[in-house]
């Protein structure tokens, strides 16, 4: 199948495809005597394999690190599982802090007037170096808090 056909049996752009090829987290496609790039049944699971990773938040490496893994019949599943155990505590962390955004977020909402007047609690608390809009919110503004 060529890579429209592969992108949509597999739920993977073709612009992924490519680029996933490029940075090596897959083979790259057979190619025909015009260049075409060729998919087989095969190529198409690895996408899917992809795809759910990615879905699930896992990051190139550790897609390079699961696809290893999955081809390796030898494996041990106590590797498989560090891995997801250690995912799942680095999205606990990111859902913490998120948490903690939104916490303190809805907190300088609720104090803002919301009407005419030019002073803002919100305002005011993104200006406040200190960080201390409301005790015991340790949060920090925008995705640089999120690692």
């Amino acid at each position: 199948m060529n890579i429209g056909e592969a992108s949509k049996a597999s739920g993977v752009s073709t612009k992924m495809i490519r680029y996933y090829e490029q940075i090596k987290l897959i083979t790259p496609a057979h190619r025909t005597e015009s260049s075409y790039r060729i998919y087989g049944d095969n190529d198409v699971h690895t996408l899917q394999f992809i795809r759910r990773a990615r879905d699930l938040g896992f990051s190139v490496e550790q897609m390079k690190t699961l696809l290893a893994l999955w081809r390796d019949r030898s494996r041990a599943s106590s590797d498989v599982k560090t891995i997801a155990l250690e995912h799942i505590a680095e999205l606990e962390r990111k859902a913490a802090a998120i948490a903690a955004m939104t916490k303190t977020l809805k907190h300088l909402a609720s104090h803002c007037h919301g009407d005419e007047r030019p002073d803002c609690p919100i305002i005011e608390g993104f200006a406040d170096t200190l960080g201390d809009t409301e005790p015991g919110i340790e949060a920090k503004f925008g995705m640089t808090g999120v690692k």
